[in-house]
């Protein structure tokens, strides 16, 4: 059995998928969100630690209020991997909100699991990340706790 699985940056169609991803990723806003037709099949079904959204018309809705208070968002691709129609990329995330931090950049790291239809739109969408970097340990007495939590169970 061979493994025709690709990881790193080389040029292959697989690869170059991921790679058009990230870089539509770092160009979506409250502006553009007519453009995740172009990326997306309609059946879409998305899922975070906190959503799981199916459907293009729920997801355009998800990402409007996502980015209507969002004041910097953007992704870079540390690691890919291609199969077939499936596809890896673990990234970090920087990124301004004004109810997260005070406003103050964060950095999250995460990874995305792509699933293309024979289409060539993203048919499944799931990323995961550590909503405690994200969220939790910038809310004040959650923050402290969460940290807390950790220290425990770390040891």
């Amino acid at each position: 059995m061979t493994n025709n699985a690709v990881v790193g940056y080389a040029q292959v169609p697989g690869i170059n998928r991921i790679e058009d991803f990230v870089c539509f990723y770092n160009s979506l806003n409250a502006n553009n969100l007519g453009s995740l037709k172009q990326v997306y099949h309609p059946d879409i079904l998305f899922s975070d630690p906190v959503h799981r959204i199916q459907g293009l018309p729920a997801l355009h809705d998800y990402f409007a209020h996502a980015y209507a208070r969002l004041t910097q968002s953007h992704f870079q691709a540390l690691q890919m991997a291609a199969n077939g129609q499936t596809g890896f990329v673990s990234w970090q995330m920087r990124i301004r909100h004004p109810a997260i931090a005070d406003g103050n950049e964060i950095l999250v790291d995460g990874c995305s699991e792509l699933r293309w239809h024979e289409d060539g739109l993203i048919i499944a969408h799931r990323d995961y990340y550590d909503l405690t970097q994200m969220v939790y340990q910038h809310i004040p007495v959650i923050g402290w706790l969460t940290s807390k939590v950790k220290q425990q169970m770390a040891k």
